[in-house]
């Protein structure tokens, strides 16, 4: 299952959204990475979620608090598409923003 969500090569349209996630995934896939002054970020590529200290948890705090709301979407894309995980302590903040 993991493999068809990341590939639209094998993805399939399940047909219960309004836009087929299948072409929000290769438009997302095909546009560059979009960054919001956040590239000391790359830095946490590959770390799991519960695994920052309170220190790096402040740093993407930061940049989300200095970004407008309707940016946060857009920036949780983008730190998935670089395969950064945000931390577990951030997650009810964005929700709330999102």
């Amino acid at each position: 299952m993991e493999e068809s969500v990341l590939n639209p090569e094998t993805f399939v349209c399940c047909g219960q959204h309004a836009v087929c996630e299948k072409e929000l995934l290769m438009k997302a896939a095909a546009s560059p990475i979009e960054y919001f002054d956040d590239e000391e970020l790359d830095r946490f590529i590959g770390r799991a979620a519960n695994d920052y200290t309170p220190a790096e948890e402040e740093e993407f705090r930061e940049v989300l608090y200095t970004m407008f709301t309707r940016e946060v979407g857009d920036w949780l894309r983008s730190l998935q598409l670089r395969g950064i995980n945000l931390p577990d302590g951030l997650r009810d903040e964005v929700l709330l923003l999102v």
